[in-house]
Order: structure tokens, then sequence, then C-alpha cells
């Protein structure tokens, strides 16, 4: 009996060598054939039913009892190789590892929208139908993460992380709450792949690609508009909008980052539920708005949100300084500059600089006239603290910049050496001079 008992042990230790794992994982697919041929009449019968595939269930945390799942409709699927090196050969290892556990698995959303539109993703998400504990037991160099929904963050050598999420859906109506409000305030229900895939904002962000077949999945006619470089919410737009305000943010995101039309009835839906912008987390709309400003796009993309009303609701001080001005105002060449700058060193200029290059002529204008200038510059940031949860640390930041500046472009920053904002300071003196410099050209 104690020699079974540690041959039992010594069976569940990893292997040491290719050839053992190999054989290893031989020996538990012929366990798992002989399962389902000497398994019960209901299950053998099940298993022969053409386009049905393996049962199994998924208990939602705290969302009631375990519940029965089938693969739904079928993906559309487009043969797409991609260059070599394309691929980000740690998420590829993540896929087929759980793939040849027996899950699904396969790379989401952004990185397979960048591929196909010929950008390098900035990384790699996997979505599985593994649950966390699940991926967390195939992956020693990995940890779970998250509160309101759970993730895997697998880890690699240089800080390399790729994020793996179990397949969502949409939470039921009864867990929306008890008002007319369409707004989603919980999704922590797992789903399936085209559940997963359908729950997501626009139809370039819901393809899914199939690391060992080479093709693209498609449930939501996302592969259309990659072709016709259209940005199409997945749905109503008008509800999408309502259920996530944040939603029309990332519609300006990608239609300037990637250079995409917006669909007509995608715009007029937007400007129709901008004022539901008041409704969002306001660290999200701070966290958009940066990201807007990093993506190397910043210019189009303020020029989006200006022509759409969005601006309205975010920054007015800044939409209304816009409406007054020439459409060669100081504020779109600074926002050039910055989209230069990001492009030419790779990497976006500090978060103070990209607050300061978007707020800058507004607050100058703000100040002209005022004997107390930093006085008066708080005044003009609190509203913005209060709408967008900007950090008092960011918003002392920027009106100490306001007042050294005027020092700076005399010549006179000597004095200033020993401020730590001084380097952003003349960062953003250099950027305006260029800009009037690109606008009297």
């Amino acid at each position: 009996m104690a020699v079974s008992k540690r041959s039992a042990a010594e069976s569940k230790r990893p292997a040491t060598s290719l050839d053992q794992r190999l054989a290893l994982r031989r020996k538990k697919r012929e366990e798992r054939a002989a399962r389902r041929t000497t398994g019960s009449e209901p299950e053998r019968r099940r298993a022969a039913q053409p386009g049905r595939s393996r049962r199994f269930f998924v208990e939602d945390e705290e969302r009631g009892p375990r519940r029965e799942r089938t693969v739904g409709p079928e993906p559309q699927r487009f043969a797409t190789s991609f260059a070599p090196g394309a691929l980000d050969p740690d998420a590829e290892k993540v896929v087929r590892r759980l793939t040849s556990s027996g899950h699904e698995a396969y790379l989401v959303g952004g990185c397979v929208r960048d591929l196909l539109v010929g950008h390098r993703p900035k990384d790699f998400d996997v979505a599985t139908s593994a649950r966390p504990e699940e991926v967390r037991a195939l992956f020693r160099n990995s940890r779970i993460i998250g509160r309101r929904f759970r993730l895997v963050h697998v880890l690699f050598p240089h800080g390399h992380v790729v994020e793996t999420a179990t397949f969502r859906r949409n939470p039921p109506v009864e867990a929306q709450g008890a008002d007319d409000s369409l707004l989603i305030v919980s999704d922590n229900y797992f789903g399936d792949a085209h559940e997963d895939a359908l729950r997501r904002d626009f139809t370039i962000n819901g393809l899914f690609y199939d690391v060992e077949d080479k093709t693209v999945l498609d449930w939501v006619g996302g592969m259309e508009h990659i072709q016709s470089r259209t940005l199409q919410t997945i749905g109503d737009p008008v509800v999408r909008f309502q259920e996530d305000p944040v939603r029309m943010l990332r519609a300006v995101k990608f239609a300037a980052r990637i250079d995409f039309g917006i669909a007509p009835e995608v715009y007029d839906a937007a400007v129709q539920c901008r004022g539901a912008l008041a409704m969002a987390a306001r660290p999200r709309l701070s966290e958009e708005v940066l990201r807007l400003m990093r993506g190397g796009a910043c210019q189009r993309s303020i020029w989006l949100l200006w022509e759409m009303g969005l601006l309205d609701v975010l920054l007015p001080e800044l939409s209304v300084y816009l409406a007054d001005v020439p459409d060669d105002s100081l504020v779109w060449s600074l926002l050039v500059q910055v989209d230069e700058r990001t492009k030419q060193d790779s990497t976006p200029p500090d978060d103070v600089v990209l607050w300061a290059a978007l707020l800058l002529e507004p607050l100058l204008e703000a100040v002209e006239a005022e004997k107390d200038r930093t006085r008066a510059a708080h005044d003009f940031l609190e509203p913005i603290v209060e709408r967008l949860n900007l950090p008092r640390k960011m918003s002392d930041a920027l009106v100490r910049i306001v007042t050294m500046l005027p020092r700076i472009e005399q010549g006179k920053g000597s004095r200033l050496r020993k401020s730590a904002l001084l380097p952003f300071a003349q960062q953003i003196a250099h950027m305006r001079r260029d800009a009037q410099a690109s606008i009297k050209s």
C-alpha cells in the first residue's frame, strides 16, 4: 500500500524532460477519450450530436447556482496568417498550454484588431474557458488579481505580463437594478466565447484569433468593418453608450488612433448621449482623457471630442475657449507638437506635460489680467479637479508651471533650477515656441 501511494505521488510530479511531458499528455488524452466512450448513454448520445460540444458548467461567483452551458452559434472563420514575429511568443505559449489542457483559448481584443490593421500591438490579451483557479494551476508563474472580476496575470521575464481572462457574458436583466437606467454596474458573470464577443463595445474589438488554426473567429461582423475601416458598435449604439458612457471616449480614441471613420449612427448616438458622461466614474474619465493624449493622435482626438460635443461635458472651459479663437489656435498646434514628440520618442511625455499642453492656453487667458496669478489658476482648475477627479498634486503642478512659464520664456529661468517641475516647464515652453513658429509659417 505504501508503494502504491508513493507511485501515485510520483506520477503527479511535473515531468523533468520534454519526452516525459509529451508521454504524460498523450496518456491524459487517452484517458479522456476512454471516458467519452465508456460514459453513460445520455453522455454518449450528446457527444454524438453534430454541432454540440462537451458539456461543462460555469458557476458565477456569488451569482447563484451552476448553470449548464453549451457552445452557441458558429462564428465566421477567416484564415489569417501574420508575419513571423508578429505574435507575442509568451502569449502564444499561454494559449497553447490552455488548449492542450482541454480549454478554449484565443488571442482577443485590441491585439487582434491592431494586427489586422497593420499596427504593432502594445500588449496581447488571452480569453479562455478556464476559470481563474484553473489557469493559476496551469501556470506557476501567475497570480490572480482583481475583486470585481478576477483575472490572471501570467508573468514572464523582464516584467512581461500576459493578461488572461475567463469568458464573460452580459449580466441578466434582473441584475441591472430596479431603476430605468441602462448603466451597467456589475458584469461579473462568466460565459462562453460567443457571449464574450457579444458583450464587447465595438465590432473591431470582438474578434478572436485561434493560434492553432491561424484563423480569425468573428461572431460580430468585425472583419467587414476592418476592411471598410469603419467603427461600429455591437448592437444599438444608444443602448451601448447608455450602458457605459466611457465607450463614447473609446470610440473617439479608436477613430483617431487607427484612422477609422465613425459610422453615422454611432456618431449621432454619441452626440445624443453625451450628457451621460456625467454619470461615469470620474477616475475613468480622467484616465480616458490621458489615453487620448498618449496615443500619438491627441490632436485629432480632442478635435473629435470638440466637434461631437463631448468636450462640452468633459472640459467646458477648453470647449468655450476653442469656440472663441480662430481655427489655427495655438491649442491645436500644441497638440500636434505632443503627437510629434510621442512618435519621435516612442513614448508619450509625462502626464504633467500632457495636461499642461491641453489646458495651458485657456489657463493663461484666465490668469492674464489677474494680479494674483496663482489664485486665479487655482480657481480655474478647481471645477476640473471636481469633474474629472484630477489629482490635487497634478493641479498644483499645473499652477506652478503657469507661474514659471513667463520667466522661462524671458530667459530668466535660472532661479528655478531647484524646482523639480523645471524640466516639464521647459518642455512646455519649447513646444509652445515650436507651435507658434508653425502657425507663422
